[in-house]
């Protein structure tokens, strides 16, 4: 979407839409770019309601407050809606493998110094974890795969391997977490299951000591049905990306909540 153009078209696209003793409005532009706070860290937008006012060949215009708009992207939303509806609005926002939003405090429990336990949220600013729903292993490489698939960013630049990995459904994980003797006989592996429309299956991530690089395996019904060898720690988020990643995680959902009313003259002339 073009930016400068919406920008250019908004004054004419909202007029009749603000108040006649507002000085200014705001909007925000919806086209799957990731959002920043004031203080520059990547935040995910909440769901939000409100009104179309003006749908154009590229773009969706919701009044949202009484000076406020959002601009959707055509090409992404999942409904494009008719004017005057009152709509629902969600857009993507990274998520733990539980299902929570990934910036949702973390709650701990603590204990005082006579032993009862009390609960502490936690969040800290700009953070968006989605930890691996696996035990702590014993192998270092394996600790090591994990923190990585955890931290690494995924060529979006928004997300992380993990967020990627909860988007393509990822469930049931296993680890083989072998010894320091076994490591050469029985690699370190981290394997789940996706369901995506690019793959459905098994996707095992090999770390491979002679090598010192890892290898991703994708099965199908117990049969290989693809595997990447020489596959550095930085590049792990773009291979799995190329063999996991629909990219149907970047669709706005666009939900109808009411239609508009039909005007008298409408009605009569049916």
């Amino acid at each position: 979407m073009d930016h400068q153009t919406i920008r250019q078209k908004m004054p004419s696209l909202v007029a009749g839409h603000v108040p006649s003793n507002a000085r200014s409005f705001q909007f925000n532009i919806f086209d799957g770019t990731p959002k920043e706070n004031m203080l520059g860290f990547r935040i995910d937008p909440s769901p939000f309601e409100g009104k179309v006012i003006a749908t154009t060949e590229n773009a969706v215009v919701i009044k949202i407050g009484r000076t406020k708009f959002a601009v959707l992207d055509r090409t992404l939303i999942t409904e494009v809606p008719v004017e005057g509806a009152k709509v629902e609005v969600i857009s993507y926002a990274r998520r733990r493998f539980d299902g929570q939003r990934a910036d949702t405090p973390e709650e701990i429990i603590e204990q005082t110094a006579d032993g009862t336990p009390y609960t502490v949220k936690r969040m800290i600013l700009g953070a968006a974890p989605a930890k691996l729903p696996v035990a702590p292993p014993q192998c270092l490489e394996l600790q090591q795969l994990i923190e990585q698939l955890e931290e690494m960013p995924a060529p979006d630049g928004h997300r992380r391997i993990a967020h990627m990995l909860v988007d393509a459904q990822a469930r049931d994980f296993e680890l083989v977490d072998p010894t320091p003797a076994d490591i050469i006989r029985t690699p370190p592996t981290v394997s789940f299951t996706v369901e995506t429309a690019k793959f459905s299956g098994r996707v095992s991530v090999i770390y491979l000591r002679a090598d010192d690089a890892y290898a991703v395996a994708l099965h199908r019904d117990d049969e290989q049905v693809e595997r990447r060898d020489d596959v550095y720690f930085d590049m792990l988020g773009e291979t799995l990306v190329d063999l996991i990643d629909d990219g149907t995680w970047r669709r706005i959902r666009v939900h109808t909540l009411q239609n508009p009313a039909r005007s008298k003259k409408a009605l009569s002339s049916t």
